[in-house]
């Protein structure tokens, strides 16, 4: 038992590092991984990806200005990541292009000015700061922004829920009964944008995304019911985030990758021996075979 709570505990009774950097990823948990399930359910995993990279250059902007002061940051990040998501879709209507291949344009451009910008400072530790982020370095105006950040998220989604899911499962029936659909796509980008922000704190803009979309992915394998797998992408989140900052602890790992990691090794048991996974649908079909 003492052994145990050496391993397991400890850390993070003993050090507030440890604490802040655990309140940090499971606020993180809650709100960013039910945003990645209605992301994964419409069939854009890929657009938190692209909206990742969308934040880096305003976030390196008002880095660049004001160094790592947490609102510049934030509001640079938050004005990047709308005017990507505005500039693609306006390319998409206005133009032949659909709006994945604009998204992919716009997030490309904004991957390349966001290195620049931060490159200007001339500091490799600046940049793998703004890249890969700092959790166990969480401040307390850090961990009030991501708090914030996920009382708005869960509002939304509690106001939102029934048009999200009629979205996300038949988009067309929406259009056609209601002028939500529009209205919901935004919403959901900019929930996206929203927590990617207060992601990019802890975990920087390019592994933030994968707290976001591992766990939903994970969760996918086990429910095919839009509740419970939003439920079960959050405990996927929190497992990962506790799990990744005690490897990180005890085994002098960078603290990001071995979240993310954490989660990647939960989504690919999931794969095996989900109850909706590689094993189980086979047991399904030789069982329909035999029968």
């Amino acid at each position: 038992m003492l052994l145990l709570y050496e391993y397991l505990i400890a850390p993070f009774v003993e050090f507030a590092f440890m604490q802040r950097a655990l309140l940090g990823a499971l606020l993180l948990s809650v709100s960013a991984c039910p945003v990645g399930v209605f992301l994964m359910l419409r069939r854009m995993s890929l657009t938190g990806d692209a909206m990742a990279h969308a934040i880096l250059p305003g976030a390196a902007t008002g880095f660049l200005l004001y160094g790592l002061q947490i609102i510049p940051m934030t509001l640079g990040g938050l004005a990047a990541g709308v005017v990507v998501a505005l500039g693609a879709g306006a390319v998409s209507r206005l133009t032949i292009q659909k709006e994945d291949a604009s998204l992919a344009a716009f997030y490309l451009i904004s991957l390349a000015l966001g290195v620049l910008i931060v490159s200007l400072r001339g500091s490799n530790v600046d940049l793998m700061h703004v890249l890969f982020g700092t959790v166990l370095a969480l401040n307390n105006d850090a961990l009030s922004l991501i708090g914030t950040i996920t009382i708005v998220t869960l509002a939304a989604l509690a106001i939102f829920w029934r048009g999200l899911i009629a979205e996300c499962l038949d988009p067309l029936f929406l259009r056609s009964v209601s002028r939500l659909g529009p209205p919901v796509h935004f919403i959901v980008l900019g929930l996206v944008v929203l927590n990617l922000v207060g992601g990019f704190q802890a975990l920087g803009t390019l592994l933030s995304v994968g707290l976001m979309m591992l766990p939903a992915a994970a969760a996918r394998f086990w429910t095919s019911r839009v509740e419970p797998m939003c439920l079960l992408a959050v405990a996927i989140g929190v497992a990962s985030c506790i799990s990744g900052l005690l490897l990180s602890y005890h085994a002098s790992l960078p603290s990001g990758p071995a979240i993310i990691l954490s989660a990647g090794v939960v989504y690919l048991l999931s794969i095996i021996a989900g109850t909706r996974g590689v094993l189980a649908t086979r047991v399904r079909h030789a069982s329909h075979r035999t029968a």
